[in-house]
């Protein structure tokens, strides 16, 4: 960019710049012209940088290659810098957020941000602002930067959480679009600020912050928005086990439990899934299942057993499994629940939407490993779940596959006959010869395996199969495995099948 001697021309040229960029973007990029506007940033003169802010951007307005040139030029901590210095400025202000917006979406850029106080400047101006458009704005920029577990943190030191909790109780009650709006905005921002682990104890403060207290207040309220803003704050809160412990010995279960029977007929999916997710959160200590499963969180949770939608099945499924989870009785109490097992059954086949498939696949699973009981056994084969934990095996998740070996194993050794005509129309045996002789099988996959075949010699029919197919070779294979309980297990399986053939 050539000098000029005039501030006026300077402008002119500036205007003609920021129109032309319109329509010949990439002649001008190619004649060089970023370099001189970035330097212009510097400059004092607030027309100036006004009109420079608007050339630039036009410039870089939908390409994330010229705004990542753009922030590797460092316009980043320039532009927050004049965004402190000229907030008095509304068409500057207004400037900077439009290309802090811009700029924001770019991972990059938030590694920047974060080594600036783009927090504080922005809480600043968020707090003296009146007009909806203005907040909204400012809206726009805070939520990708909030993504950012630095700056998320920063946001909540500046006194963000505040100006949301102030926002939420003046629109609370409103029926006017922009408070609705504001408020879903503003509960939705304080939900993602939860999901920093830093910012999110900052605000439990061991269960005794304000915030906390705060947003314990909106499970019960009547607005859905605030119900489901609440949920999945508890939610975010849940993710470790002190805080899990502390909430479900000061009351949240019954508290999250009113919330769902609210949502039983006709009610809000969104609510649902977000109070079963807090839910499933509470119950993953050890110390948790037992008390939320004498409150009756199980019960609670079944009554959503009917609902169509893959998400409140998805969370339903996750909630009953982490419950269950070395709570013999429970597990036995489910596992003899005909309608709960037909259902799983049924989900095992929503290829549609895997989550649900691999989640029913695991709480069935579940029920046979935590229960060791022959009636849930004989519900499961009775409702056609074996072939399921029989295909579960060959999942491309290890974790999967071990909990389906252990499922089957425990069948096989409590229940045999009457699962064995299931299993042999499941092809087991054949799925066992694959898994052993697949080098790239996991060690604790081939152990369990081998532990399987023994199991499985007690029937007859599958005797048959396993004589029919050379499991002698693959076994004898993997005596010199590198993992010595393999290798064991290997010789003890030797031993079995040569005995038995």
């Amino acid at each position: 960019m050539v000098r000029f001697s005039t501030r006026p021309f300077l402008l002119e040229h500036l205007q003609f710049c920021s129109s032309l960029v319109k329509f010949m973007r990439n002649s001008c990029v190619e004649a060089g012209l970023i370099p001189p506007l970035v330097q212009l940033l510097n400059c004092k003169d607030q027309e100036v940088l006004l009109q420079t802010g608007r050339a630039l951007g036009n410039i870089c307005y939908d390409s994330h290659t010229l705004q990542s040139q753009l922030i590797n030029m460092g316009v980043i901590p320039t532009l927050v810098k004049l965004l402190g210095i000229h907030c008095q400025n509304a068409a500057l202000t207004e400037m900077c957020l439009v290309a802090f917006g811009n700029l924001a979406e770019l991972e990059s850029s938030k590694e920047q941000f974060a080594y600036t106080n783009i927090a504080e400047e922005l809480v600043k101006l968020f707090k003296k602002q009146i007009e909806h458009d203005k907040k909204e704005m400012i809206f726009e920029v805070l939520a990708p930067l909030a993504e950012n577990d630095i700056i998320k943190l920063q946001l909540v030191e500046a006194g963000l959480v505040e100006c949301l909790l102030e926002i939420v109780q003046k629109t609370v009650d409103s029926d006017k679009e922009d408070d609705i709006a504001e408020l879903k905005t503003a509960s939705d921002l304080m939900v993602l600020l939860l999901l920093g682990d830093e910012s999110m104890q900052k605000l439990f403060e061991g269960g005794k912050g304000s915030v906390f207290q705060r947003v314990l207040l909106w499970i019960p309220s009547n607005n859905h928005q605030l119900q489901l803003a609440g949920a999945l704050a508890i939610a975010n809160f849940a993710r470790n086990d002190g805080n899990c412990i502390h909430m479900v010995d000061n009351g949240i279960v019954q508290k999250l439990m009113d919330l769902l029977d609210r949502h039983v007929e006709d009610g809000n999916v969104t609510v649902q899934h977000a109070a079963l997710s807090a839910l499933r959160n509470l119950a993953i200590p050890v110390v948790n299942k037992a008390k939320m499963l004498s409150a009756g969180v199980a019960e609670a949770v079944l009554k959503f057993l009917r609902s169509e939608m893959p998400p409140v099945q998805f969370k339903l499924l996750g909630t009953l499994r982490m419950l269950i989870d070395a709570q013999a009785e429970a597990a036995e109490q489910l596992g003899k629940n005909v309608k709960l097992v037909e259902r799983l059954v049924e989900w095992c086949e929503a290829k549609d939407h895997a989550g649900v498939m691999g989640e029913s696949n695991r709480l069935l699973s579940a029920l046979i490993r935590h229960s060791k009981s022959k009636d849930v056994i004989r519900t499961i084969v009775q409702s056609g779940g074996i072939k399921h934990l029989v295909t579960m095996a060959t999942s491309e998740h290890v974790i999967m596959q071990n909990e389906a070996l252990v499922a089957l194993a425990l069948i096989a050794a409590l229940e045999l006959a009457t699962a064995e005509k299931d299993l042999e129309s499941a092809q087991l045996v054949q799925i066992l010869h694959r898994l052993l002789s697949d080098e790239r099988s996991a060690p604790e996959i081939k152990y369990n395996s081998m532990v399987l075949i023994c199991a499985l010699m007690g029937s007859e029919l599958l005797h048959k199969e396993v004589q029919s197919l050379a499991f002698l070779d693959v076994v004898s294979k993997l005596r010199s495995h590198e993992n010595k309980t393999v290798a064991q297990q290997a010789s003890l399986t030797e031993q079995r099948l040569a005995v038995e053939s």
